[in-house]
């Protein structure tokens, strides 16, 4: 006797949010630790903290980018 077919549960297309740590950052803008907790002082770069640990959204640091290269082009 065969056995049904698995059931394929389809999630809501809910948006993935990726969260990188400061390193990750750190590596990705070519910039040391106290720049990158100096544009999250200023508010330049948004970020969130979970207990202790700061996290960047990935779509955070590509508003940022996005925002200089607009700055930086007027």
């Amino acid at each position: 006797m065969a056995s049904p077919p698995p059931t394929v549960l389809h999630a809501e297309a809910a948006p993935v949010l990726d969260l990188l740590t400061v390193p990750q950052v750190m590596d990705r803008l070519q910039l040391g630790r106290s720049a990158v907790y100096d544009l999250l002082r200023s508010g330049q770069l948004a970020s969130i903290t979970l207990g202790r640990a700061r996290r960047i959204p990935t779509h955070a640091l590509t508003n940022f980018i996005r925002t200089r290269l607009e700055q930086d082009t007027a």
